[in-house]
């Protein structure tokens, strides 16, 4: 069927606007999506209904089967989904999960190390964010729940080390898709200073927003900064009470009526995971390596990286890491039927998740199909001071990264965008524009109610996907105003230590601002 084209209309960012306040507003994310993919359809097909439904179909059709054969991305993400839900679940019906529980509880003191644990968990597994969320939720929800720390701050620390150390690891599914974007920039403007991999070294250090969202994770879980939504959730929390999305959360996970052995070990926790962790780096050297040796290339650990199957590696990774979690019941006796009933009850955990995705994909799909992403890049074009660019570019890749509800989907739009625009200026400014649309990415990722790697992170956690919208909006938007600054003074002064400096120095005082007024608040509350 014949598109409207919205490539230069404002109606572009029509759906993702509409289905994103509806989110936020309603807190019902189906309904909201729902609306955002029917007015998009509408849209498109010119306000007939007969072509909308045709239209709609085509793509919920697309999120399954593409070009005749089975989407394998999106059906990898769905089947390691339900292989990690299964294997969840293996581990309550073991007793590793409360095993773990019991011995971190001895070994981790207090609170704040409960979510210490989590923090540093999700910054050493930076295979892939999708693996980091789920796999460092599995892990640390047993100590945080003994501990009595929110879901949603476990969800905002899932979020907040997922994403922003993909972002800066060379060793990632995200440093090998940056640095193939990178490789074609460098190539079409004559750039032969340094290699794929030297520029993405180089901007490591001016990526503002995942440098200090790192930072400001340790910083919330240290001093306990609670601000905004956060504050009442932990309060909550604390009182053993929990929100009610807490609450309901805490009930499906209960975890999902699954008896726990008592003979459980910690190892019956640890062998699973390490396993996971193990086979799923593995499969991407393997699959990587596969790919190497079909282009002639001798092996090596970055080129694996950079041309590995990602979806492939999660899928043998979870099937690795279940098949040892179902090592750990069968020796124990455990009977086959209960056996089976937890790896339904496990699968069936994750359907809620996999429904949001698939919506998700579906309102991707749309907003590619409205142009969103093209409407958008458009407004940079023009006479603008080249030192204003870097701030300029963070800002839309941020607004992009929001409203399509994907970092991948705009560092592909908007890196080469960047590169252009650097060439036609200032040919200086071009690491500092790259990492200014790297950082934005990550950004209006983070803040989006329709991004899967959010989706995942709340799912990781089993906390309310708006909770954890919510409550980390107010760190995020934080950080983006220090990574603002950061970029301003990066495009007058082409200095990434002078910028660095300034960026450090707002953080200091909007992380001192917010713990003065964390602090006040719970004063005040307790005195009332």
């Amino acid at each position: 069927m014949n598109l409207i084209d919205f490539a230069t209309s404002p109606f572009s960012v029509l759906p993702p606007l509409v289905a994103l306040t509806l989110a936020i507003v309603t807190r019902r994310v189906l309904v909201s999506l729902g609306v955002g993919i029917i007015l998009g359809a509408l849209l498109l097909a010119d306000y007939s209904v007969g072509g909308a439904l045709s239209y709609i179909g085509e793509k919920v059709s697309n999120v399954f089967v593409e070009d005749g054969g089975l989407n394998t991305w999106n059906m990898s993400i769905v089947g390691f989904l339900l292989l990690l839900g299964m294997m969840t679940a293996l581990l309550s019906l073991s007793g590793g999960t409360r095993a773990f529980a019991e011995w971190a509880q001895v070994r981790v003191k207090s609170k704040r190390g409960a979510k210490l644990l989590a923090a540093f968990l999700g910054v050493f597994i930076f295979v892939d964010d999708y693996f980091n969320s789920l796999a460092v939720g599995s892990i640390s929800r047993p100590v945080t729940d003994r501990f009595n720390v929110s879901r949603s701050k476990l969800a905002y620390i899932l979020d907040s080390t997922a994403a922003p150390m993909c972002v800066v690891m060379p060793a990632s599914s995200w440093g090998a898709y940056i640095m193939t974007i990178i490789s074609g920039i460098l190539v079409s403007h004559g750039i032969s200073d340094y290699s794929p991999l030297g520029a993405y070294l180089r901007l490591v250090p001016m990526n503002f927003y995942a440098i200090f969202a790192l930072i400001m994770v340790f910083v919330v879980v240290w001093f306990q900064m609670d601000i905004g939504p956060m504050r009442k959730h932990e309060i909550a929390a604390s009182m053993g009470k929990g929100s009610d999305a807490d609450a309901q959360a805490r009930d499906l996970n209960d975890e999902l009526d699954i008896r726990e052995s008592e003979n459980g070990k910690v190892s019956d926790l640890i062998f699973p995971i390490v396993a996971l962790v193990i086979a799923t780096i593995g499969a991407m050297l393997w699959t990587g390596g596969q790919s190497l040796s079909e282009q002639g290339t001798a092996f090596n650990i970055l080129g694996a990286f950079e041309n590995t199957n990602v979806g492939t590696s999660l899928i043998y990774g979870g099937l690795v890491g279940l098949a040892v979690a179902l090592f750990t019941v069968v020796k124990q006796g455990i009977a086959i039927s209960e056996i089976g009933a937890t790896l339904w009850v496990g699968a069936k955990s994750m359907f809620g998740a996999i429904l949001i995705l698939i919506f998700a994909w579906t309102i991707g799909a749309v907003i590619g199909d409205m142009k969103t992403g093209a409407y958008l890049s458009s407004l940079v074009q023009g006479n603008i001071d080249s030192q204003w660019l870097p701030v300029i570019l963070f800002v839309l890749s941020g607004i992009m990264a929001f409203a399509t509800g994907t970092s991948w989907g705009t560092f592909g739009i908007m890196l080469p965008i960047a590169g252009d625009m650097a060439g036609a200026t200032d040919i200086a400014l071009m690491l500092p524009m790259l990492s200014a649309v790297l950082a934005g990415s990550v950004f209006g990722d983070h803040c989006s109610p329709i991004s899967d790697t959010t989706i995942l992170s709340s799912t990781g956690a089993r906390c309310n996907h708006i909770d954890h919208v919510s409550t980390q909006l107010p760190y995020s938007l934080a950080v983006a105003g220090v990574s603002a600054i950061g970029y301003v003074v990066l495009g007058m002064t082409a200095s990434v230590f002078l910028s660095l400096a300034a960026a450090t120095a707002v953080f200091i005082a909007v992380c001192f601002a917010f713990v003065t007024l964390s602090r006040a608040k719970m004063a005040s509350l307790k005195t009332a």
